[in-house]
Formats: structure tokens, sequence, C-alpha cells
């Protein structure tokens, strides 16, 4: 099997690059950066049409993962373009000629949920008054495309992790930022009542392969770990860091406060809060509590105990700083 994966230098992507490896699939990795993995790699931008398809020419199969993870308001017309215009660029290139691609497509947990009371599944949506979030707008946009295809008949299967975790996110992205926050200490408290699906980023990656085995058309897929607590997860965080634990819970309401202070603040400076980020921050209004019994019945998905997956993470973080310190000797 000849398979394409976008955004292959990514978090996500470049498991899925190891875990197709492993599988003994032929990848071509297709990024705006070269990916780590010795793969044939091609150069290119999901936004550019005609290297989408001159990409896809060949292949059997295609993981979308390109998109833009992040809260960040200046970010919000590049979320737009990749996560909406750029899946459709890749729909459309996988439809193409005669040949019948299996399209697996990276969407998010934030298109289930969260919901009021009890732990969100693929039959939910998020509540309408947070999808005034760029980053939540865009990937509903982006799914949503995806399963209109698989509705006129094309191969598609979408996939939806919820947290993910480990080894990797060097850029990072919003949840890497927050374990590195939490493990180096500049984190000292936590939203009360808050709560995040934890999964290691390897298990997310093994999913998406079973999607591609498993799934079906059509269909989305939660790929989980834990419900924890915000309080409990940075408890593992800073466990794993050898810091003491944050012990201040914030109430959401005084947390976005605080947010639309800082903002309202920085904002005639051409600037966003590093930490209380305000989007961020507006989305962690409910727990975000997650049921991935689906994935877990049809495709034969596992994860590992969260606990695990945090602490790897923190490896991972603390190795980055060090090599960076070895590199400036």
């Amino acid at each position: 099997m000849r398979a394409l994966v976008t955004g292959a230098a990514g978090f996500i992507g470049a498991h899925v690059v190891s875990a197709l490896l492993r599988e003994g699939a032929d990848v071509v990795a297709f990024d705006r950066v070269p990916p780590a993995a010795d793969v044939d790699f091609i150069l290119g931008d999901v936004l550019d049409g005609d290297a989408v398809r001159r990409a896809v020419d060949g292949c059997d199969a295609v993981f979308h993962l390109a998109a833009v993870y992040s809260y960040a308001r200046a970010d919000a017309t590049m979320m737009r373009a990749v996560n909406v215009d750029g899946a459709r660029n890749v729909l459309d290139a996988a439809a193409r000629g005669d040949r019948v691609r299996r399209v697996v497509h990276t969407s998010s947990c934030a298109t289930c949920g969260p919901v009021t009371g009890r732990a969100a599944t693929e039959r939910d949506l998020p509540p309408p008054r947070e999808l005034s979030v760029p980053y939540r707008r865009t990937k509903l946009d982006g799914e949503r495309l995806a399963l209109h295809a698989a509705a006129h008949g094309a191969d598609v299967v979408v996939v939806n992790p919820t947290v993910p975790v480990g080894p990797g996110d060097t850029r990072p992205t919003p949840t890497g930022k927050m374990v590195l926050d939490v493990a180096s200490g500049r984190a000292r408290g936590y939203v009360a009542r808050s709560a995040l699906n934890i999964v290691a980023v390897e298990d997310v990656a093994a999913g998406h392969i079973l999607a591609l085995e498993r799934g079906r058309a059509g269909e989305r897929y939660l790929l989980g770990g834990e419900n924890l607590e915000m309080r409990e997860a940075f408890a593992l965080i800073a466990r794993a860091a050898g810091r003491p634990a944050p012990r201040v819970a914030v109430p959401w309401s005084l947390a976005y406060l605080g947010a639309r202070v800082a903002d309202s603040a920085l904002r005639p400076l051409g600037r966003e809060p590093s930490l209380l980020v305000l989007d961020e921050v507006r989305s962690g209004r409910l727990p975000h509590l997650f049921d991935d019994a689906k994935a877990r019945a049809e495709l034969g998905y596992s994860s590992r105990p969260a606990a695990d997956a945090l602490a790897a993470a923190v490896r991972a973080g603390e190795n980055g700083v060090q090599s960076s310190l070895n590199g400036a000797r």
C-alpha cells in the first residue's frame, strides 16, 4: 500500500507516518517542512490544489492531518484557509481518477462536544456558543466537507482525537504548551471543575491505521483515552516533573474575566496573552469529557493509561530542553 500523509511533519502526522512504516506501507509525506522519518517527501502546501493532486497520484490511501491547531486570534484566517479550503483540496484530489482511495480525515473532539452533564459521543455537536472559536468552527466545517463527500460515494472515514500528548510535540501545540507550563512550574493553578480526555499520541496514530482498515465510510470515531479532572491531570504532570502540583482552583468565570482583561490590555499592542488565551479559556467552560466506546467496539481501538502518556510527554519535553541547552554551549 502506498499512503499519502498530509501534515506528515506535525505532531500526530509524524506518529501516523511511523505507524504506517511499522505496517510495511510505502509512505509519501506531504508538508511544508521535511518529516523526521526517512520516507518519500513532497514539499507542498494543502492550499495548492495542483500540488495536492500531484501528491495523491499513485497513492492507494490518504491520511489528511494537515491543520492549524491554535487559539490565537491572529491565526483565524489561516485556520479557515488550511482547515477548510485545504481539506476541500485534499478531498477533491482523492476523488479524481479511476482509483478508489480511502481517505482518513483527521478532525477533532472539538466537533463532538463538550456537552452538559455527560461524556460526548460521535452523535453530539459542540454547543453553538463555542462555534465562535475559530478552531472549533473551522474543524467542524472541514469535517462536514469530509462527511458530505462520503455521503456522495467517497470512501472517507473521520477520526476525532481527544487531547493527544507525548513525544514529538515540539512546536508545541496548545496541549503541549499546557504540559510544558505545568512541568516548568509556570502554571500555578487550574480551572475548577474543568476536565480533559487525555490520550497518548501513539494510540491516536494506531487508531488512524485501524480506521483505514476497519472504519465505516461516512462515520466518525473518537480516539480517546481517560477522562481526567484538570486538577488530576496537572498533578500527574507535576509529579512526573518532580514538582508540587498546582493547588489554586480558579472558577471558570474568574479565569474568563482575567483572559478578557489580559486580551483587552494587549490588543492595542497587537499582541495576545500566552497563558490566559481568551478563546482557549472560553472553550473550557464545560468539562471536556468524551466516550470513545464506538472506536473500541468497531475498530478494536485501545489506549494506555493517561498517567503513562503524560509522563512520556514530560520526559520528551525535558529532553527537548536539555538538547537545546547542549546545542547552545
